[in-house]
């Protein structure tokens, strides 16, 4: 069933239908959530509230084929809201864990080093490159004008060269980020 279908019968009430676009979404929402939450315990708690609320509010959405970039805001201002509510105090197990210097580094993830981009450049890395929206769709969905979302992508990727050099050997060395 095109996906477009499943939004107009979720609109229109289809509890099965909403389900079923939650679950086709499910993978990449947490991904979202995660990157910019870091604790499973917030990650659940977002997700939660965000299909709640998009649940409580789908018969208002006017257009489906924006029903992802749709959710994507709605699970960003929860995970914001989160961010905001957190105490200031930082735990030893909120610290990133540094790699080391090894030469070990010829598998490292794409996805791990876009983890360790800044917040504001690693939602745009995610939302364009890994969850295929353009670049309106990425300013839509964020609240920023298309040059802000280009230039964000412009120093994610700047940073992201500068972490991965490419050897004359056809090696890669990740330096520590």
């Amino acid at each position: 069933m095109a996906n477009e279908e499943l939004v107009l019968r979720a609109r229109d009430g289809d509890r099965d239908a909403f389900v079923e676009l939650m679950r086709q979404n499910e993978e990449a929402l947490y991904h979202m959530a995660w990157s910019m939450l870091r604790k499973e315990e917030d990650v659940a708690d977002a997700m939660q509230e965000a299909i709640f609320k998009a649940y409580r509010s789908i018969a208002s959405l006017r257009e489906p084929q924006f029903f992802r970039t749709w959710m994507f805001r709605i699970l960003i201002n929860e995970c914001n809201t989160l961010l905001r509510g957190r105490s200031r105090t930082v735990t030893v197990a909120d610290f990133p864990v540094t790699a080391s210097r090894g030469n070990d580094y010829e598998g490292v993830d794409m996805r791990d080093a876009v983890d360790r981009l800044e917040q504001k450049q690693r939602i745009v890395v995610i939302l364009h490159y890994f969850e295929d929206m353009s670049i309106s769709q990425v300013a839509q969905t964020l609240e920023l004008t298309e040059s802000a979302v280009k230039t964000r992508l412009m120093r994610a990727r700047a940073v992201l060269m500068k972490k991965f050099q490419i050897h004359a050997k056809g090696s890669m060395n990740y330096e520590s980020i």
